[in-house]
């Protein structure tokens, strides 16, 4: 396979998405160019990383200072509310 095809195979392997054959490929190819071997290493190690940080825990506090930043901005957010139960409708019971 030719080096752009590989430039462009680089996020599945950082992903671990490619095939093993398709690995090893990759890994030789990276063993002939440093750049796509940097490219591949780096972006491997930050997917990985990525994968094992548990993302942000948001407060109520923060929940509503982001609104209020929204809200500042200009954004139209509508929060989702359930919709008040003197507007549903009362079928009758057919017997």
């Amino acid at each position: 396979m030719n080096n752009e095809l590989f430039e462009k195979l680089v996020d599945l392997y950082a992903g671990r998405d490619l095939t093993s054959e398709l690995d090893e490929q990759m890994e030789a190819a990276a063993a002939v160019d440093t750049g796509l071997g940097h490219d591949m290493t780096s972006l491997r190690n930050t997917v990985d990383l990525l994968h094992s940080d548990p993302g942000p825990n948001y407060t109520e506090e923060s929940y509503q200072r982001i609104l209020m930043k929204l809200y500042a901005r200009g954004a139209a957010i509508q929060p989702k509310a359930p919709s008040p139960i003197h507007l549903q409708y009362h079928l009758p019971i057919q017997g």
